[in-house]
């Protein structure tokens, strides 16, 4: 067997994403000796991320490459005002600000398996390298190497293609962030899968556009999703002038909230994507400290760290609410393609307070039924009847979520 690598950890960090580098720095900033094992060196994280101004900490907000105050949505001709800021983050700042809370070891290499050890952990390399750590958390995202999240009926995606491009006539409002935009002014946007169109104006001709299915199962492909955003940018007269790169997105929505296990997973990995959004990052960003502290006291007083990283991560309240999230999911995959923009023009017609608690990434139970309550009183009956055989499909999460509603116990 080949010799162990001579730097063992407190905890080993798998991931080199915005999840596990945020929780990497909380945790070394704790005392803790920590290793980040990616299979690159640091660098500035490849995907677009947006967030809620106010769904970021506030450390983070000064990692906003842009904020757009004009921020709408499109569920039927006419603009809705969503009335909140939304922020692009600058990825090389992000990773910059990370890496100056604290002093830990960044790890060039790729997991294949870990093994429990007495009282620790072995992590074996691809490369036959090994490392020993007390602690292994798992933050690789979806396709993670311990993963214990489940999707009920098979995982439901969001999937995206989009670009950044240059435009001689602008394809959205100058200025504006568009975070939805469901109009059809393409025949190719008549049909399959109803898509959407998620942009930001970066500044002069430069533009990022994206078209969206929102979720599900099966989802639109890569090429499926470039033909309707290139049929739509030019049915509306908009077709790019110049692209600058690329980006394609798919990941599960639709995850249950996991059992706890012996390695810790974080981030995606613990199925902590937004399940109505298919936002993460903000919410990671956010738990990070609060994982760590559990972590570092668990470690400190002979505990089971990970059983205290679990806990912190997905309380019971956070498990009830996920209940109530997936009820929705079920709602959303159960409805014609045609009533989507119908659901989401009642759904942004609520008041602001109302539909922004539910996107946000730790808002209760109570809340979330309520008003997903509401959102059926208010809607038509074409979209009313789909929801309600989600609710009756699962009868005892709809009986805890009306319980959650009324402010009792579940």
């Amino acid at each position: 067997m080949a010799p162990f690598s001579p730097a063992s950890s407190d905890v080993l960090v798998i991931g080199g994403g915005p999840s596990g580098t945020a929780l990497s720095a909380e945790l070394a900033a704790r005392g803790l000796d920590v290793q980040q094992l990616a299979p690159h060196p640091p660098r500035p994280f490849p995907a677009t991320y947006g967030a809620w101004l106010g769904d970021l900490p506030a450390w983070a907000r000064g990692c906003a490459e842009q904020v757009w105050t004009d921020v709408r949505a499109y569920t039927g001709p006419q603009p809705t005002s969503l009335g909140q800021p939304y922020a692009l983050l600058d990825n090389a700042a992000l990773l910059r600000t990370l890496r100056g809370r604290a002093d830990w070891t960044w790890v060039e290499g790729a997991a294949l398996h870990a093994e429990r050890r007495g009282a620790g952990w072995i992590v074996y390399g691809v490369g036959g390298e090994h490392w020993q750590t007390r602690l292994v958390v798992d933050a690789s995202g979806h396709g993670a190497l311990v993963s214990p999240v489940r999707f009920p009926g098979g995982a439901a995606l969001q999937t995206a293609y989009g670009l950044v491009a240059r435009f001689r006539r602008p394809p959205v409002t100058p200025g504006s962030m568009v975070w939805m935009d469901y109009r059809t002014p393409a025949p190719e946007l008549k049909r399959g899968e109803a898509t959407f169109l998620y942009a930001m104006h970066l500044g002069g001709d430069r533009y990022f556009v994206e078209e969206t299915s929102l979720i599900a199962r099966p989802a639109p492909t890569r090429a499926e999703l470039r033909r309707r955003l290139l049929a739509r940018l030019s049915a509306q007269g908009t077709p790019p002038h110049a692209t600058e790169s690329e980006e394609w997105v798919a990941f599960p929505m639709n995850a249950q909230a996991p059992a706890p296990g012996g390695v810790l997973a974080y981030g995606a990995a613990a199925g902590r994507v937004h399940p109505v959004s298919g936002f993460q990052v903000a919410g990671a960003l956010s738990d990070a400290p609060g994982v760590a502290a559990a972590i570092a006291d668990a470690l400190c007083h002979g505990g089971d760290a990970a059983a205290a990283g679990w806990a912190a991560l997905w309380s019971p309240e956070r498990r009830a609410a996920r209940e109530v999230h997936l009820l929705g999911v079920g709602a959303l995959l159960g409805l014609e393609r045609a009533e989507l923009p119908h659901f989401f023009g009642t759904f942004f017609g609520l008041p602001r307070e109302q539909w922004a608690r539910f996107l946000h990434p730790d808002t209760d139970a109570g809340t979330l039924a309520r008003t997903m309550l509401r959102v059926f009183a208010q809607t038509g009956g074409r979209v009313r009847l789909p929801l309600a055989r989600a609710a009756l499909a699962q009868p005892a999460a709809s009986g805890r979520a009306l319980a959650a509603a009324a402010g009792l116990k579940i």
